[in-house]
């Protein structure tokens, strides 16, 4: 280990004898503990703005975390270093998934709260690497991540309910004015009719009590629902991409419709029929000055009922 990477411990001397401090800890006062001034039981409280690493088969890579457990009536506040700990002490473990720290994080931040009820959202950017369509170049593009955690403490364990998100940049041509320049110039031309286009994002979450799927798995459904855009195209790649958008062009509203589609095709034999999805889609509009947004909840058994 070099020097950098090991852990920095403050060498100036203590200001308070070490016994004093054993002292205080075993007999003082433990604030959080003592009764509110108006015993009433919040919801949520926590930290919000953590970055936290997470040592991925990408890399270590941050994330921003919100925590976030119920506080009871008769408690005046959650014991805040002890979400910390439980950060720290996931700092140096190798995760495959991100869901798979999220829920390790989840059981040590409840078990240690008095609170039987907590939540944990991650969100961030992780590498997609992808090569263009015609010119077969190397792309290196973000992917957003959300990973969110329900936590339900009970004398028989920790119960963890998942929803993994990604989000991904894509293209959005309008139909409307297409349609329009159809009847314009009928007959004059044979490729697609000139249209505004825009860029989009689009929230792919799929949630469950059980395992849900990978983030790669949830990038098929949006591959094969949307036409996804990349940093690094060549012209021949930006011609492919523009034409297939005017051959088919899409509304917000198509954006989210169409990966629910996809969603119910890949999962729909698959996860079972409660599992939750929510879509959302939001085109950044080229020639309006406000943007459009769309979205979409609901469960799997929803979506393969109108297959």
């Amino acid at each position: 280990m070099s020097r950098t990477q090991q852990i920095r411990i403050d060498k100036q001397m203590s200001l308070i004898d070490e016994e004093v401090h054993l002292r205080v800890m075993s007999s003082g006062t433990d604030v959080p503990e003592q009764s509110p001034s108006f015993a009433i039981p919040l919801n949520e409280v926590g930290i919000a703005g953590k970055t936290v690493w997470v040592q991925l088969p990408e890399g270590r890579i941050p994330f921003e975390a919100k925590l976030t457990v119920a506080l009871p009536a008769e408690l005046r506040g959650i014991h805040m270093s002890r979400l910390e700990q439980a950060i720290s002490e996931l700092h140096e473990i190798s995760f495959d998934r991100l869901c798979d720290y999220t829920t390790s994080l989840a059981e040590k931040m409840i078990t240690r709260q008095r609170g039987k009820k907590g939540r944990i959202t991650l969100t961030g950017k992780r590498p997609l690497l992808r090569r263009s369509k015609i010119s077969r170049q190397l792309s290196v593009d973000p992917l957003l991540v959300r990973v969110e955690a329900g936590i339900h403490r009970s004398d028989d364990g920790v119960d963890v309910h998942l929803s993994n998100g990604i989000g991904v940049c894509h293209i959005t041509a309008c139909p409307c004015t297409q349609v329009y320049n159809q009847d314009v110039f009928a007959g004059q031309r044979d490729c697609p009719m000139p249209t505004h286009s825009q860029r989009s994002q689009t929230w792919l979450h799929v949630s469950g009590s059980g395992p849900v799927p990978p983030y790669i798995e949830l990038l098929d459904c949006l591959e094969n629902a949307l036409h996804l855009t990349q940093d690094l195209l060549k012209r021949p790649d930006e011609a492919e991409i523009v034409l297939k958008s005017h051959q088919r062009p899409q509304f917000a509203e198509d954006a989210v419709r169409e990966t629910a589609r996809s969603v119910g095709v890949q999962f729909g034999s698959i996860l079972p029929q409660s599992t939750g999805v929510v879509i959302e889609s939001l085109s950044f509009e080229s020639i309006h000055i406000h943007d459009v947004c769309c979205r979409l909840e609901t469960s799997l058994g929803e979506i393969c009922a109108h297959l």
